[in-house]
């Protein structure tokens, strides 16, 4: 198992989100997470990327017990083996796109040169190999978000998390983007968990879970 929850609660005061949610997947898996607003789907993604900790229940990812990890030891392990895409890129604007793709990999202690290979690499595996020196307010929306795919890559993750990926782009670019994620798939054996409320994204996904009051409906 890539993923591996199990009895994942959260509480924000007296709300319950999350009532116990055990969740699961297999490397190379692209599974989709889907629900109505408010159903708990963008707190589970944080939960299981290790951006929010949970109130009870077990997490492992790619073998590693992370909810036994120590604060350094989760940042380092979240930088080295886990990739993020957002509905807004958030990308540096000062930066351009091969700078912004090389910013992980120099916080995980890559050295300049090699951070730079790789993300060239990656830019040209995304389709944007002439736009590698633009900042971002030169780029169109999709190919903003191929720039964070590409970040989302660079250090050679277990597994990406996407939370509505697709949810600013229009429906030409969002098909493209939705492609992108099952050619890199096939091509890097990468593995994603997909937040959307696209069923035409969801529709291509390996398996859809759909979430209802804090849990998956069975």
């Amino acid at each position: 198992m890539i993923i591996e929850a199990k009895g994942i609660e959260k509480s924000f005061g007296n709300l319950r989100v999350l009532k116990g949610v055990d969740f699961s997947m297999e490397k190379g898996e692209v599974v989709a997470i889907m629900g109505a607003s408010g159903a708990g789907k963008s707190t589970l993604l944080q939960i299981l990327g290790t951006l929010l900790t949970a109130d009870a229940g077990s997490l492992s990812i790619d073998g590693t017990k992370v909810t036994s990890l120590g604060a350094k030891a989760l940042s380092e392990f979240r930088n080295r083996r886990i990739g993020f895409v957002f509905q807004a890129g958030h990308l540096l604007p000062e930066f351009s796109a091969v700078e912004n793709v090389m910013i992980p990999a120099l916080i995980g202690g890559t050295a300049e040169k090699d951070a730079r290979k790789k993300a060239l690499q990656l830019l040209d595996t995304v389709g944007l190999s002439s736009r590698t020196e633009h900042k971002p307010s030169e780029l169109s929306g999709g190919e903003q978000q191929r720039v964070a795919i590409a970040r989302a890559l660079v250090n050679d993750p277990a597994i990406i998390f996407a939370d509505e990926p697709s949810g600013n782009l229009d429906s030409r670019t969002k098909e493209e983007i939705h492609n992108l994620f099952f050619d890199l798939r096939e091509r890097l054996g990468e593995s994603f968990v997909i937040v959307t409320h696209d069923s035409s994204l969801a529709a291509m996904c390996d398996r859809t879970s759909v979430m209802k009051d804090g849990q998956f409906e069975l």
